[in-house]
């Protein structure tokens, strides 16, 4: 059978398949059982599956995943997250707009901690969104710095994501997890411009915030107390893969230790929540491994079909430039971010862009910036954005997916800007990891 009409039916079938609402990970399975069993040679086929399955999950640089996991859900189930929000709200004073700048803040705090959109959308939307609403913030300034801060923990160590994309592209996981922060940090200020500049300009989209008086000690100790303890986590985790001083599975492992630390400290933590973050974490972690495993063997399918190796020369014919490759990349990330969840589009994307990506020479940091970057907008992109949904689930009643949809469209406009400027500026996601252990 030859190589197109092989790429062709193994992504209809997978498009059938989600299309009917089957789980992502049974999905490719499915796929891949007719695929080895078609092209690999029948039960050998099968066999070799079942080969690179088990290889594929005993792989030690997967250790991260379920440690990071835990580390977020640790936090999360602990509220500890929630009480540094309250802190980083007593700080932040005089300017326009305070509440959804304390949104962002908060939000890029939170997504340094969690390493999950959902979570931190979540947290974000039940923690903040009713009282913006109530003091009369114009749900573009309420919801929209939510979801777009929220989406931040794509990018900021620990992104389970992150750990996910380095493990199926190859590429090194402690460079990749350093290579998001500074396009985060950049998102982060380019939020709060935003949003200072549209109230200086429209002061009716959020109202005159008056705090109460409170003395210096007052307004600054729960932020010493809730929010600089949680900042020495990240700066553990981050700073002993910076360092060189630890492997990413060590330095989660760390994550992990200062996240019941942290929870232990605060008399947050008992049985009964430690319990819960160590079920979601095995829930999200088996279904991740199920993905993984599932991958190697599509992966090895299209090569051996030569559909790998036809699509990189198919296109090598055009003779196009790194610029003009890496630019279809990112167009095609960017439609499918607007139907189908992120997962799948590493799935769908991984086992061709990658060797294309080797053959014209694109830096690997910057395309896994770039995937984590568009996968963070395919969150927040109409019609079926994952986070568009999470904030719907919270919103007070009477709000519609068209004012959700009307409030991310200024900040999904930033984030393409960024993306544009880390095309137009690799040092952008090449930098700071370069200077790992230097």
């Amino acid at each position: 059978m030859d190589w197109p009409a092989v790429l062709g039916l193994m992504l209809l079938g997978l498009t059938l398949l989600l299309a009917l609402g089957l789980p992502v990970a049974f999905a490719f399975i499915a796929v891949n059982i007719a695929g080895a069993f078609f092209i690999l040679g029948g039960e050998n086929g099968l066999m070799q599956m079942a080969r690179n399955a088990s290889r594929s999950v005993a792989s030690f640089q997967l250790a991260p995943i379920p440690l990071f996991i835990l580390m977020g859900e640790i936090l999360f189930q602990t509220r500890v997250a929630h009480r540094a929000i309250d802190a980083i709200e007593r700080v932040v004073t005089r300017i326009p707009g305070r509440m959804s700048v304390v949104t962002v803040f908060g939000g890029t705090v939170f997504a340094a901690l969690s390493g999950s959109t959902i979570a931190n959308t979540a947290m974000l939307g039940s923690t903040l969104l009713p009282s913006m609403l109530q003091r009369g913030y114009h749900p573009t300034l309420a919801m929209g710095p939510i979801m777009a801060s929220g989406a931040i923990a794509m990018l900021i160590p620990p992104s389970a994501l992150a750990v996910l994309l380095g493990s199926l592209a190859g590429m090194s996981i402690a460079k990749l997890l350093i290579a998001g922060i500074l396009p985060a940090m950049l998102l982060a200020i380019l939020f709060t411009l935003l949003i200072v500049t549209l109230c200086s300009v429209k002061p009716d989209l959020a109202p005159a915030d008056e705090q109460p008086d409170m003395t210096l000690g007052e307004r600054w100790k729960p932020f010493l107390v809730y929010v600089l303890p949680l900042s020495g986590i990240f700066v553990a985790v981050i700073g002993s893969l910076f360092a060189g001083l630890a492997t990413p599975t060590e330095s989660a492992a760390l994550g992990c230790v200062a996240a019941v630390a942290a929870g232990w400290g605060y008399r947050a933590l008992s049985v009964e929540k430690l319990k819960k973050a160590l079920m979601e974490t095995v829930k999200l972690s088996v279904m991740i491994l199920f993905i993984i495993a599932a991958s190697q063997t599509f992966s090895q399918i299209l090569s051996f079909s030569g559909a790998t190796g036809g699509l990189i020369g198919l296109i090598n014919q055009f003779e196009l430039s790194q610029l003009q490759v890496l630019l279809g990349m990112i167009l095609l990330l960017l439609l499918l971010g607007c139907f189908i969840d992120q997962v799948s589009m590493l799935m769908v994307t991984i086992p061709v862009f990658i060797p294309l990506a080797d053959a014209v020479g694109i830096n690997e940091l910057v395309l896994g910036v770039v995937y984590l970057m568009t996968m963070e907008i395919g969150l927040l992109t109409p019609p079926f954005g994952l986070l568009l949904f999470v904030m719907r689930g919270v919103a007070p009643e009477g709000i519609t997916m068209r004012q959700i949809y009307a409030s991310i469209t200024p900040f999904l406009i930033i984030k393409l800007v960024v993306l544009a400027a880390v095309v137009a500026w690799p040092a952008l996601g090449t930098w700071l990891p370069e200077q790992i252990s230097r």
